[in-house]
């Protein structure tokens, strides 16, 4: 459990610790740029909540919201996209192989 952050940029989304192991914090421990805190709180559980993003004028916006509910139904009908729990880290997306 921890608090989620999304990458403005190319919509990763991670958690606080994970940032932390991969060097992507500051002095104060704080995630660096472009790493943006997701509102929710801080000992959400991909077991209760889904992580969601969507894209809103170029760049990437994150929320929480409890599974299986209207409002998760809702946000996905608004264009919000579910983030798979092994899809949560730094790593980038892996790419496609060329055929």
């Amino acid at each position: 459990m921890s608090r989620f952050f999304v990458n403005t940029q190319d919509g990763r989304v991670a958690t606080r610790n994970q940032l932390a192991e991969a060097g992507l914090v500051d002095d104060e421990e704080k995630p660096i740029s472009p790493w943006h805190a997701i509102q929710g709180p801080s000992d959400a559980s991909t077991m209760w909540y889904a992580v969601l993003r969507k894209k809103v004028r170029g760049v990437f916006i994150g929320t929480l919201c409890f599974r299986h509910t209207g409002r998760q139904t809702y946000l996905e009908e608004q264009g919000w996209q579910e983030i798979p729990m092994e899809a949560i880290g730094v790593q980038p997306p892996a790419r496609p192989q060329p055929m």
